[in-house]
């Protein structure tokens, strides 16, 4: 997997985050009209796991792949779907965390157009100091010396974070201007809605548990949700 640095874009371009989607096809369709997303003129960028616990996983890849400016970050159920379809095996571990949706949305296997989207996934991307990772990082050591087990699984950062806003402290704890993570729903911490906390936002709404898929204007911080039907 790669990771990508960029910061220069569009003046033109609208840029929205989105959180894990998991299968979420009909309310990933909806957020994206409610914003007026330009699929040929705005940006995207998912913050991984499209795949599983959702009964549309194709669907909603396919719908992605619609996305002109799409700037996927690789998600840990992605990275299972990826070695499911490269190796066949399907560990007991990925079915109890939803994989079984995966399988049973492409019956015939991953096809080469939908495993490409996963695996030119970037590890993480970064535009004008502003990060977005599916886990977190470690926020005490440079970020070109970490890995994708940090990048994939990590939810120190998410709790350095929420201990201090339940301090009451906003003090930034990164070098980054702003963090966008999925991976951690916000239904953890009392929350359907995206939460900030010092530089660091949230963007796990609980699609993955049939709560709110949320979408969300980079720059304006307008959130766009819907509910799971």
């Amino acid at each position: 997997m790669s990771h990508l640095n960029l910061t220069e874009i569009s003046d033109a371009m609208r840029t929205f985050v989105v959180g894990d989607i998991h299968g979420a096809y009909k309310p990933l369709k909806k957020c994206m009209k409610k914003a007026g997303f330009d699929l040929k003129n705005d940006r995207l960028i998912c913050l991984g796991d499209v795949c599983d616990r959702g009964s549309n996983v194709k669907k909603a890849i396919d719908y992605l792949l619609k996305v002109k400016n799409l700037i996927y970050v690789l998600g840990n159920h992605d990275l299972w779907a990826i070695k499911w379809a490269e190796s066949g095996i399907i560990p007991d571990i990925w079915m109890s965390q939803g994989g079984a949706e995966t399988v049973s949305s492409f019956p015939n296997g991953l096809s080469d157009t939908h495993l490409k989207l996963l695996k030119t996934a970037h590890s993480y991307f970064i535009d004008n100091n502003k990060l977005f990772v599916h886990g977190g990082i470690l926020s005490d050591r440079p970020i070109e010396d970490q890995d994708e087990k940090v990048f994939l699984w990590d939810r120190s950062l998410v709790a350095k974070a929420m201990h201090k806003k339940k301090k009451k402290k906003n003090s930034s704890i990164t070098e980054f201007e702003e963090v966008y993570v999925g991976h951690t729903p916000t239904q953890n911490f009392g929350s359907d809605t995206p939460i900030n906390s010092c530089e660091v936002w949230l963007m796990d709404t609980g699609a993955g548990w049939k709560k709110r898929l949320s979408l969300m204007n980079v720059d304006t911080k307008e959130v766009f949700q819907s509910k799971i039907k």
